[in-house]
């Protein structure tokens, strides 16, 4: 089912069940249960990256993108500001604390990592000064960090190495266009303009 679907989106509220679960029931009805997408995640064969969870096969349709993060930061690539790349280069000394603590102690959930930011995250939003938070979310975007599990609400941080498949990377354009064509397909109808969303592909104009 997440094959086919290419994702299941979490969202941590759950007035009725998680997203996911519920996504997940829809489909394959009252066979379906959590433990099994519990099951999945523990072993691996579906992996979370960036609030979504996918197979943990599709990762090899990241790696070029998570390669090629200098470019990303000079702007060369979508999904990176100027402002992003400043913040993150302000605060390299953290981001080594980080990868220094859980290559000792990891899995760590957010609040065991060191804020050792000299420029606070600054946002009118939620995220406010939490420099941790958001610097693990840009670690995702290099490659250099992974969500290796949940405790509770909790996410649990790794080292990427630790808990993705070693699989060689898809060169970034093949990568792109089989991402484009998987979600298309997953989608059934889709427009050609509509709200920007950072998960659907791009549609031709």
């Amino acid at each position: 089912m997440v094959r086919q679907l290419t994702l299941l989106q979490i969202d941590p509220v759950a007035a009725i069940a998680p997203s996911a679960d519920l996504v997940a029931w829809s489909r394959l009805g009252s066979s379906y249960s959590p433990a099994e997408l519990d099951t999945a995640l523990t072993d691996r064969t579906l992996l979370e990256l960036r609030a979504m969870i996918r197979p943990g096969e599709d990762l090899a349709l990241y790696r070029a993108d998570m390669a090629s993060w200098e470019e990303a930061e000079r702007g060369e690539l979508p999904g990176w500001r100027a402002s992003y790349r400043d913040w993150v280069r302000a605060n390299a000394a953290c981001r080594l604390d980080i990868l220094v603590r859980l290559g000792s102690s990891g899995p760590l959930p957010s609040r065991d990592l060191p804020d050792s930011c000299k420029v606070p995250w600054r946002s009118t939003g939620w995220t406010n000064n939490r420099n941790v938070t958001q610097l693990l979310e840009f670690m995702v975007l290099r490659g250099e960090v992974a969500i290796a599990g949940r405790r509770g609400g909790d996410r649990l941080w790794d080292l990427a190495t630790r808990v993705y498949p070693d699989d060689p990377a898809v060169p970034r354009e093949e990568a792109l266009r089989i991402r484009n064509e998987r979600r298309l397909r997953a989608l059934g109808i889709a427009r050609a303009r509509g709200p920007e969303c950072p998960v659907e592909p791009t549609l031709a104009q």
